[in-house]
C-alpha cells in the first residue's frame, strides 16, 4: 500500500508555491541574525520527506527597504535577508517573483496577488496535478479552493512558527519543524509533522 502511494506521487506533476516573505520571517525568528536557512537544502529535505520531486518552484517575495540611517539591528536583518534570497535564486527550478515595497508605508505590494493568481491560472491550464503551498497566511485559501475545484490536489506546508490553522480543516497539512521539541497547537486537527535537521540547514552569514 505504501509503495503504491509512492509510485502514484512520483507520477504527479508537482508545483511548489512559496510565500517567500512569510518563509523568510519564519526562518529569521528561528535562526536569528547570524544564520540563515539554506534554501537549496530545504528543498531537498522536503522532497525527501514528501517522496516527491517538484517540477517547478515559484517563490514570491520583496526585499526590505533600507533606512537612510540604518541601525545595527536593521543592518543585520538586511544582511541576513540578502544571504537567504541569494540562496533561493541559486536553487535550480526556482522562478523568483520580486515584488516591491510602498515608499510611503513600506508594505509589500503585488506579491500575494501574484501568487494567488498564478495558482489559479496554472491550475486552470492544467500545468500541475498537485500543488504544495508553503505559507502561514490564510489569505491564500480561496486560491487553494479554486485549484481544488479545477481538479487539482492541494497540500499545505507551514513552518511551525507561522501556521495556517484554517488550512487544517480543508487540506492535508504538513508542519515543518527544525527540532523535535513539542509545540502547542491552537486546535486539534490531524496533520503531519516534518522534522528537519537545523544544524545542517543553517548557514553562517559570513
Amino acid at each position: 500500500m505504501i509503495l503504491e502511494k509512492i509510485i502514484k506521487m512520483k507520477k504527479d506533476k508537482a508545483y511548489l508555491f512559496i510565500d517567500g516573505t512569510n518563509l523568510y520571517a519564519a526562518q529569521y525568528e528561528l535562526f536569528g541574525p547570524d544564520k540563515y536557512l539554506d534554501f537549496s537544502k530545504l528543498i531537498l529535505e522536503l522532497e525527501k520527506n514528501l517522496k516527491i520531486k517538484f517540477k517547478k518552484i515559484y517563490f514570491y517575495a520583496s526585499y526590505s527597504p533600507k533606512s537612510q540611517k540604518p541601525t545595527k539591528k536593521e543592518k543585520e536583518y538586511l544582511k541576513n535577508e540578502a544571504f537567504f534570497y541569494r540562496s533561493v535564486r541559486k536553487t535550480p527550478r526556482v522562478i523568483f517573483f520580486k515584488g516591491y515595497r510602498s515608499k510611503t508605508s513600506g508594505k509589500e505590494k503585488e506579491v500575494d496577488i501574484k501568487l494567488a493568481v498564478d495558482i489559479v491560472e496554472k491550475a486552470s491550464q492544467g500545468e500541475f496535478t498537485i500543488l504544495f503551498l508553503l505559507s502561514g497566511d490564510a489569505d491564500f485559501m480561496e486560491a487553494l479552493f479554486a485549484a481544488r475545484r479545477l481538479g487539482r490536489k492541494v497540500r499545505v506546508l507551514c513552518v511551525e512558527n507561522k501556521i495556517m490553522y484554517k488550512a487544517f480543516y480543508f487540506f492535508k497539512t504538513y508542519v515543518v519543524s527544525f527540532s523535535r521539541k513539542k509545540f502547542k497547537m491552537k486546535m486539534r486537527k490531524p496533520f503531519k509533522r516534518i522534522i528537519l535537521p537545523s544544524n545542517s540547514l543553517g548557514e553562517d552569514c559570513i
